[in-house]
């Protein structure tokens, strides 16, 4: 008899193997579930969860900005180093 999962634990089975950087087959087998399972999770939650092309556009903007900002920070506490070192 196959397993019954609710469906908070589909979503979290889809988001980690979307984020986790793992394979499929290897979060499918930590999870104790079927590659195959996990296969149609996805498919069905991606088409409950298309992002309308204007708000698609808006997410990459974000990324890129985001990106952005921690290169500046990472670049800022290089110079508050060098400028404490030369001072001293």
């Amino acid at each position: 008899m196959a397993a019954r999962h609710s469906d908070e634990f589909k979503r979290d089975a889809v988001r980690i193997a979307q984020t986790s950087g793992l394979s499929m087959r290897q979060v499918a087998s930590d999870l104790g579930i079927g590659l195959s399972t996990l296969g149609k999770w996805i498919r069905a939650i991606a088409e409950e969860a298309k992002v309308p092309a204007q708000d698609a556009e808006l997410l990459r903007e974000n990324d890129r900005l985001r990106k952005g900002n921690r290169i500046l920070r990472e670049e800022r506490e290089v110079l508050k180093k060098a400028a404490m070192f030369f001072a001293a």
